[in-house]
């Protein structure tokens, strides 16, 4: 398997940001995606994403075999989430792993939870989502939307093995069509992609990142 480069790499944190200062817009009523609602928090910050993440998704369904669709989990994460969500992965870690030093907690709760000051969803910059077949049927990947490293031992993992040819037939697809419309997969989250954060630009050679963290209203 390729080496995969995590969040917490200094390589991506050394990425410079360029803001485009491109809005961040409503999902629910700026595009023709399934929206689904397990996310979904007061504000409706989880339907946001910059314009031009949106468009690439529209044009990556165009591109989907005929019966399948892409259903959006969520987008927009405020960084004061962002941090909770890192902080609870990392408190874990450190129960579990109580010798680890914390550039190590730090290095192992990356491969979930992106560092607050890297995450692409805070720069409303990355997508979760899966597929769904035409009765809107969510399909089988092999393990659940947002499954942890430990919960599915491993199979989160967009190359793992050891989960079925038809759920890696659909990894495949969905992957084929996010690539084409220019989306860069974060490799230990299936479900997990983004355009035009520093892990994008890392990726794919740009040498600037286009959207940095923000807040909603900013």
């Amino acid at each position: 398997m390729t080496e995969i480069i995590l969040m917490s790499d200094a390589k991506v944190a050394a990425v410079p940001v360029h803001d485009s200062d491109e809005p961040l817009v409503d999902v629910r009523r700026a595009g023709p995606l399934l929206v689904d609602e397990r996310k979904a928090d007061a504000t409706g910050a989880y339907a946001h994403l910059r314009a031009g993440v949106l468009d690439r998704l529209v044009k990556a369904q165009s591109l989907l075999p005929d019966g399948l669709r892409l259903l959006f989990v969520e987008g927009y994460r405020p960084p004061s989430l962002q941090r909770e969500y890192f902080e609870e992965y990392a408190a874990e870690q450190r129960v579990m792993h109580p010798d680890w030093p914390d550039d190590r907690i730090r290095t192992a709760a990356s491969r979930y939870v992106s560092p607050p000051e890297i995450a692409p969803h805070s720069a409303g910059a990355a997508v979760d989502l899966t597929l769904v077949d035409a009765d809107g049927r969510e399909l089988d990947f092999g393990t659940r939307v947002n499954a942890s490293p430990e919960e599915s031992a491993g199979a989160c993992y967009t190359g793992a093995d050891g989960i079925s040819a038809e759920a890696r037939a659909l990894r495949e697809t969905l992957g084929a069509a996010l690539t084409a419309a220019g989306l860069v997969n974060y490799p230990t989250e299936w479900w997990h992609w983004s355009y035009g954060d520093r892990y994008w630009a890392l990726m794919t050679g740009a040498p600037t990142a286009l959207y940095g963290p923000r807040e909603l209203d900013a």
